[in-house]
C-alpha cells in the first residue's frame, strides 16, 4: 500500500480549515451533526465507528476510512473486532469493497503505531 493515512487525513484536515473559515454556518451544522450522530447513545461510540468505518468501506472513501479508523483506533478496536466489521462489509459491497478492505487493515496497521 502506498497510501499514507496519517499523511491522508492531515491534508486533508489542512485543506478544510480554510473551507470551514469560508463556510463556518453550513460546516458548524454538519459539525454538530456529526458530534450528535457519533455520541454515545444505545450504541456505544466504538459500534457506531465500526458503522462509518463499513460505510467508508461501502464508499470507497479513502479519506473516510482514514478519519474513521483513526477514530477506531483512539476508541481501542482491535484487530478482530475490525476484521469481523470488514467481513460484513465485503459480504455487502463485493469485490470493490474487499480492496478497500486491505485500506483499512493498511490504516489500522499505521495509526496503530502511534
Amino acid at each position: 500500500m502506498s497510501t499514507s493515512y496519517k499523511a491522508l487525513t492531515q491534508e486533508i484536515s489542512k485543506e478544510l480549515s480554510r473551507f470551514r473559515k469560508e463556510v463556518s454556518v453550513p460546516m458548524a451544522g454538519f459539525d454538530a451533526m456529526a458530534k450528535s450522530a457519533m455520541a454515545e447513545g444505545v450504541l456505544s461510540a466504538l459500534n457506531k465507528e465500526l458503522i462509518a468505518t463499513a460505510i467508508a468501506v461501502a464508499t470507497r472513501c479513502e479519506g473516510c476510512v482514514g478519519y474513521h479508523v483513526r477514530g477506531l483506533v483512539k476508541l481501542g478496536a482491535t484487530r478482530e473486532q475490525v476484521n469481523e466489521m470488514l467481513a460484513v462489509a465485503v459480504y455487502m459491497g463485493g469485490g470493490p469493497s474487499l480492496m478497500y478492505a486491505a485500506e483499512v487493515l493498511h490504516a489500522f496497521e499505521e495509526f496503530q503505531q502511534q
